[in-house]
């Protein structure tokens, strides 16, 4: 990271921080809110793969999932296509041929 960019980050957290105490969110609130929204767009950003999320996260995997359970958040990935139910079919009975 830049100089320039960690200035803007600095600026832009700054005035979150204003916004969060502006709300009269406590630090234990706020810090909630940042890991939720951390944990689910890591998550997002890599098609629910948890291994990867946890990477990306700098947290070991199994921290990962331990906050997704602390934080109600479902790391299923997404299911491609709706599973069919299964239809029984009838047994119908062919007349036998004559020998």
């Amino acid at each position: 990271m830049t100089k320039d960019q960690h200035a803007f980050m600095k600026e832009r957290f700054d005035g979150l921080v204003e916004h969060l105490m502006g709300a009269g969110l406590f630090l234990e609130q706020a810090v909630e809110i940042l890991e939720r929204g951390m944990i689910e767009r890591a998550l997002q950003l890599n098609k629910s793969n948890q291994s990867e999320a946890a990477k990306l996260l700098g947290i070991h995997r199994n921290t990962l999932q331990r906050k997704m359970v602390e934080h109600r958040i479902d790391g299923k990935r997404p299911r491609r296509k709706p599973v069919a139910k299964a239809v029984a079919k009838k047994h119908v009975r062919r007349p036998r041929k004559a020998s």
